[in-house]
């Protein structure tokens, strides 16, 4: 055995090596408890939102979700005081349904994740699937986890792209990172199906504290 044996031997095991490590530390966050679900806090009462998305609203103007408590109280003082109606969080004057999407839109244009994710829905529901795994990819490049959760769900039913089994599997696991509790048991029903029993039992626990 040479010298430029021994070399490709010891590169070969180093790069093995940064391999596993990579492996254990990517396994390590996947079963990781997040901190909040995905939806995270009221930005008002600072209350976890609730995983029911008809109990909060997300609010055109800045994007932001509120939980309807928040929302109610806001409407109620407003409603009282005879005052304009504004959001209850920028106090930007209340959007009409004809403003809405071109709302959405300059919210798009400003990077916003969560209206990238509103359009895209609309699109979807339209048939437009292209445009929407265009939106839901943006969000998702911005660490939206919905937006990982919803990619999963176009990978998984083939709309707008190949299905394609790995992708799915992978935004997934990025969205139940992120906190998205649904992602979470879909990923340990998987495991479950794999006779992956212990992983499976992880991920469900990790789904209910998270609600």
């Amino acid at each position: 055995v040479n010298l430029f044996d021994i070399a490709a031997i010891n590169v070969r095991g180093s790069i093995d090596r940064t391999k596993c490590k990579i492996v254990r530390n990517v396994q390590q966050i996947l079963f990781t408890q997040p901190v909040s679900s995905h939806l995270e806090d009221c930005p008002i009462c600072w209350l976890p939102l609730s995983l029911d998305i008809q109990k909060s609203t997300l609010m055109p103007c800045c994007s932001n979700n509120i939980c309807n408590g928040c929302d109610y109280a806001n409407l109620i003082r407003e409603l009282k005081g005879s005052l304009e109606l504004k959001c209850a969080f920028c106090r930007h004057p209340r959007i009409s349904d004809e403003e809405l999407e071109l709302n959405l839109m300059k919210r798009v244009e400003a990077n916003d994740s969560a209206a990238m994710c509103q359009i895209g829905g609309y699109r979807r529901n339209e048939g437009d699937y292209v445009t929407a795994f265009q939106h839901y990819s943006k969000a998702a490049e911005l660490g939206d986890a919905h937006a990982h959760y919803l990619l999963t769900q176009m990978y998984y039913n083939g709309e707008g792209v190949k299905k394609d089994e790995k992708k799915e599997v992978y935004h997934l696991e990025r969205a139940a990172i992120g906190g998205n509790p649904d992602a979470r048991y879909d990923l340990g029903i998987a495991e479950w199906h794999k006779c992956r029993h212990a992983r499976a039992v992880k991920h469900f626990i990790i789904a209910a504290k998270l609600g």
